[in-house]
């Protein structure tokens, strides 16, 4: 007699398991704790075979007789639908583990070892909230450019043009690491060029007139937060070098008494030497006393952390500047190539080599550290010398507009 509702939902567990027939095999085990497990008995080759279909009321009688009878119509054409489930459920964890988030969280571990802290961050930080909730659970090799241009083009709808093409690169990654492991057979990216137009440049904010120079030294000099933070503010105009340069400076790389400090590039792979200039020199004297101990020039919070890539920019926000439109803790880079060249008229080529551009000459050389130092060292002083007569107010004439 087949099995009802009410005798399902009214069945008391007893001292043993016993079971409830219904029809075709399908029964319901009750077992002393009180739970009721679906159950359908079939035979496969003359031997008998148990397959579960859930416990009650989690699934009812109606979706359990769906079920029995999904499962008799795979053993009329053959299928075992025990082996079936099988199958199918290790189907669903190769491509849960060949998804899209998994092999792209993988390629970033693997290569966290390599890159800065933040940038692993960043990159991580950009997929989660751009692609993971699109594509993340896409097996990989199924994803098409299409799919991948839809991703792109609503990151920029919102205005992120330079963020579209550098999660397009990213994703380009993540497929090449998919493709030398195994898990993929190319990458859809290289057909998505020019699909989104290329950002427009986007030149970083700097002061290069003398007289707003002059004011911007004077904010420096009266500010009024740490005095590690102070230092670097002071330090910044004077060694016009990349802000991420600065603030993850070590001692090791000073030698104060022969007024250099040298270190290694990682965005250039190149070796780089910085002539200090005596202001420069005083600076770092001072600061020594507090922070010497230690490796970093200017610690963090945690003291074995350098200061955050935050810190120059949130300084000259106090001070009053916008560091979206007026100057960032990278325009005085900007700021040094324009009044070195244009007020002091020094050669670019020993600008260029102080900046560690990479840039080769006439003759093909590369870049080379000790390439026009004593050049360098005569302008590093003349530099700061003149920063310090604009900090003093003496008059300067404007150039004729500034770089933005």
């Amino acid at each position: 007699m087949p099995l009802t509702e009410v005798a399902i939902r009214t069945a008391k567990p007893g001292e043993k398991p016993y079971k409830l027939a219904d029809e075709k095999g399908l029964f319901l085990l009750i077992n002393p704790s009180g739970s009721k497990w679906w159950r359908l008995k079939f035979r496969v080759d003359g031997k008998e075979k148990l397959l579960s279909l859930g416990t009650y009321p989690d699934i009812g009688l109606k979706k359990a007789r769906a079920d029995r009878d999904d499962a008799r119509k795979m053993l009329a054409i053959g299928i075992d639908p025990s082996q079936h489930r099988k199958a199918t459920k290790a189907a669903r964890v190769e491509l849960s583990a060949n998804s899209f988030e998994v092999i792209c969280r993988e390629w970033l571990e693997n290569k966290r070892s390599n890159v800065e802290e933040a940038q692993y961050k960043k990159a991580l930080a950009r997929l989660a909230k751009d692609v993971f909730p699109w594509m993340g659970s896409r097996p990989i090799a199924e994803i098409t450019a299409p799919e991948v241009l839809t991703t792109l083009r609503r990151i920029d709808a919102r205005g992120a043009r330079y963020t579209a093409h550098k999660v397009k690169s990213e994703i380009s990654q993540c497929f090449r690491y998919a493709i030398a492991t195994g898990r993929a057979e190319r990458d859809p990216c290289p057909d998505l060029r020019g699909a989104i137009p290329a950002p427009k440049e986007d030149n970083r904010p700097s002061i290069t007139d003398p007289k707003g120079v002059s004011e911007l030294l004077r904010a420096i000099d009266g500010f009024k937060g740490t005095f590690v933070v102070r230092c670097a503010l002071l330090l910044a105009p004077l060694l016009f070098v990349r802000p991420g340069e600065l603030r993850k400076a070590d001692w090791d790389g000073f030698d104060l008494d022969k007024g250099e400090w040298r270190y290694f590039i990682n965005k250039t792979k190149t070796e780089h030497l910085v002539p200090l200039a005596a202001q420069a020199v005083a600076i770092l004297r001072e600061l020594h006393a507090l922070t010497g101990h230690g490796r970093y020039v200017f610690p963090g919070r945690d003291p074995q952390l350098p200061m955050s890539d935050a810190a120059v920019n949130a300084a000259l926000r106090r001070m009053g500047y916008d560091t979206k439109t007026e100057i960032t803790g990278h325009g005085f880079r900007a700021m040094a190539r324009t009044i070195l060249h244009e007020e002091l008229h020094q050669k670019p080529e020993v600008i260029e080599h102080q900046l560690a551009h990479s840039v080769s000459d006439a003759l093909g050389t590369a870049y080379n550290r000790t390439k026009f130092l004593k050049e360098r060292k005569a302008m590093m002083q003349l530099w700061a010398d003149y920063l310090d007569k604009l900090k003093a107010g003496a008059d300067v004439i404007p150039l004729h507009g500034s770089a933005a």
